[in-house]
């Protein structure tokens, strides 16, 4: 209930999985009882028990949220048994007592045979699962990857548990050979390919060997087979990722300090206190590394035309942050949005990495949790706000990506390998005794069906209003034309950068802003470099001296004041860190409401040239949320809604001090809750 009537576009952006107020079980961090009049406060777990009567129930979650209940007229035990029941299922025992196991029995095909729980999807391009040779092929010939072929060895998961049936292997390497030597790796997983430069260079994938007598052997073995892959036999360098970057536990400890300060500690402090616990958490330290790492990579593949092999204890970890980014970097196809979600199935998904235990679904284990998956997403952010018109998804894709994590619904992020995934499919299939036929249609839905959680209109908030593809319609003279542009050698068209020493940017700080439309004057860099310039220093520094390709390679500023906190996702439900009708959404609805008119324009243009009436229906979605003005309906201004954490705003949310009751009054009488870090006593002032 609520004293006044919130207008109806307030929550235009729904999930169709969830409730307004929902909080899936998976996304609960913490469960927090507290009884204020004795003082008291106890973390509730699996199986445990309470022996005090709750006033007050806090759920902290991993989405950032903090979500209070009090218990004003419940009665005692009630309140009790609710705060036992949601700390017992918010730690299942075992992987099938998780959402998702329920929900694939309610799976169901519609008339059109793609029909999936009643959602609507769209006709944009389908992403590759990577779950068959074909999409491997598929990728080797994109990438020109002559030289390398689809292996089936591991069909069955006969070789190795956590690798996928099949994978990318050099052609002179035979399948009786790799399985010989695939008992010497880490876990039996053999070395997998992940993407070709043009000029001949790979990315590969290796865990680490066990066996100390084979190491030399072994690594002169694949080093041969790579170089062997190369035109013109380039040189093939190691990076030891292990030696090289912070360790899954340090970025998990960074983590759990910026959630503090982010969410937990008061937003009282002076602004200095603030950026210093900011800087002490080393979290954008650790986004600055990884992104430090993945240029230097990307230097050897395109400036020095050799192969890369990223070395990893079991090749399954920070190997998938680091393969992610260079080839986001090196390959424009990865920046499109059907793109970028092909490079997670392909190098997080099928490349085995454990959203099983580093999400911590089942909370059995904690020193196996760490926030990879958000630390990458968090670096693809960085590129993203340095280069936007680069880029055809939004910041806010990336968050809702973020968030699916704790949906225990996804296939993506349900499983440690794809072995496991099909296990648990065959036997959610047998315990629930279906046949064959059905068992065909009972399968856990990837994330990338995203009809699944939103409708179309919503989906468009993904779409950036500022990116342009290779093929993209202009108009000259008045006739529609395409403007393509021409395939150019990366290495002829590179971009400076100043030196980099010891991960830092050079003292030449001179750089004008990037994507910048103004030619600006340049001084001469040749007078201003240093002596001893290293390859590498020459490289970035001729790279950054340039204007940016946005279809060709990029490469990150990595200074203090370009890396910055991903202020959407890690601060969006803090009201006190909000800006009504403020932040980068302003700009964005202005963006996306002159792309609208554009490409609305050009739909009229391409109507009047075939013969058709301007008047006739368009098939075709709007590809932006916010649509253009008409003559008779002119853009109004920024709606209220409109804040900095847009779509995510707690503004006209639970935390206003209107609403006196909850979606789940009808089962505690009297309850109240709030969605923002506000203290009980502001709520009551």
């Amino acid at each position: 209930m609520t004293q006044d009537t919130l207008p109806q576009q307030k929550f235009q952006y729904a999930n169709r999985l969830l409730g307004e107020h929902d909080i899936p079980l998976a996304c609960v961090e913490q469960v927090v009882t507290v009884n204020d009049a004795k003082g008291k406060r106890k973390v509730l777990g699996s199986n445990q028990k309470l022996k005090f009567s709750p006033t007050e129930l806090i759920v902290y979650c991993k989405d950032f949220r903090i979500v209070r209940f009090r218990f004003d007229e419940a009665g005692p035990e009630s309140a009790k048994k609710v705060c036992l029941a949601i700390a017992h299922y918010s730690h299942p025992a075992d992987p099938q007592l998780l959402f998702g196991f329920e929900y694939t029995g309610k799976r169901h095909h519609g008339p059109s045979g793609d029909q999936v729980n009643g959602a609507d999807h769209g006709s944009g391009p389908q992403t590759p699962l990577f779950d068959r040779s074909s999409d491997w092929d598929r990728e080797i010939k994109r990438t020109g990857a002559s030289e390398w072929r689809v292996c089936s060895l591991n069909e069955g998961y006969s070789v190795s548990p956590s690798l996928p049936e099949y994978f990318v292997v050099p052609v002179s390497l035979a399948d009786q050979d790799l399985k010989q030597c695939s008992g010497f790796f880490t876990a039996q997983r053999l070395p997998l390919w992940c993407w070709n430069h043009h000029n001949g260079s790979a990315l590969v994938r290796m865990a680490s060997i066990r066996d100390p007598a084979q190491q030399r052997k072994l690594d002169q073995r694949i080093c041969n087979a790579v170089t062997k892959s190369h035109p013109k036999r380039g040189d093939v360098l190691k990076s030891d990722l292990d030696k090289s970057l912070p360790s899954i536990q340090d970025i998990q400890t960074a983590f759990v300090r910026l959630r503090q300060i982010c969410i937990i500690e008061p937003f009282e402090e002076s602004e200095e206190k603030w950026l210093s616990s900011m800087e002490s958490s080393r979290w954008l330290e650790y986004v600055r590394a990884f992104l430090k790492h993945s240029s230097e990579v990307v230097y050897i593949l395109e400036g020095r035309q050799a192969s890369v092999i990223l070395q990893e204890d079991e090749g399954r970890d920070l190997s998938c942050v680091v393969s992610s980014l260079v080839q986001l970097m090196l390959d424009p196809h990865f920046r499109s949005l059907t793109g970028f979600q092909s490079l997670v199935q392909k190098e997080w998904v099928m490349a085995g990495y454990r959203f099983l235990d580093r999400c911590n679904h089942l909370k059995k284990n904690s020193k196996e949790e760490s926030p990879l998956f958000l630390l990458f997403l968090d670096c693809v952010w960085q590129l993203l706000n340095q280069y936007p018109a680069a880029f055809e998804f939004t910041e806010t894709y990336l968050t809702v990506l973020g968030d699916s994590m704790w949906i225990p619904v996804f296939s993506t992020f349900l499983f440690n390998c794809a072995r496991q995934h099909a296990e648990h499919r065959r036997d959610s299939s047998q315990s629930k005794s279906l046949s064959v036929g059905v068992e065909q249609c009972l399968c856990f839905p990837p994330v990338w069906d995203w009809s699944q959680q939103f409708s179309l209109k919503d989906q468009a908030l993904f779409n950036s209003p500022l990116y342009v593809g290779k093929g993209a319609p202009c108009v000259r003279n008045g006739a529609v034309k395409t403007f393509r542009r021409t395939k150019k050698n990366y290495s002829s068209t590179l971009r400076g950068m100043p030196s980099l020493k010891n991960g830092m940017l050079g003292e030449h700080n001179f750089l004008p802003r990037r994507n910048s439309l103004v030619l600006r004057l340049r001084p001469d860099l040749s007078q201003m470099r240093e002596p001893l310039e290293s390859p590498s220093e020459r490289f970035f520094r001729d790279w950054f001296s340039r204007p940016v390709d946005l279809h060709g390679l990029l490469l990150p500023q990595l200074l203090a004041s370009h890396l910055q906190l991903w202020r959407l996702y890690f601060l969006r439900w803090v009201a006190e860190a909000e800006i009504p009708r403020g932040g980068p959404i302003t700009a964005f609805q202005k963006l996306s409401q002159l792309a609208d008119e554009i490409e609305t324009l050009q739909r009229q243009l391409r109507q009047y040239q075939s013969g058709m009436p301007t008047s006739t229906p368009q098939l075709e979605c709007h590809r932006m949320y916010f649509r253009a003005g008409t003559p008779d309906n002119p853009p109004s201004p920024p709606p209220e809604y409109l804040t900095s954490s847009f779509p995510f705003s707690p503004i006209g949310n639970l935390s206003r001090r209107s609403i006196l009751g909850t979606p789940l009054s009808k089962f505690l009488s009297g309850a109240k809750i709030w969605l923002s870090t506000e203290t009980l006593a502001s709520e009551t002032a």
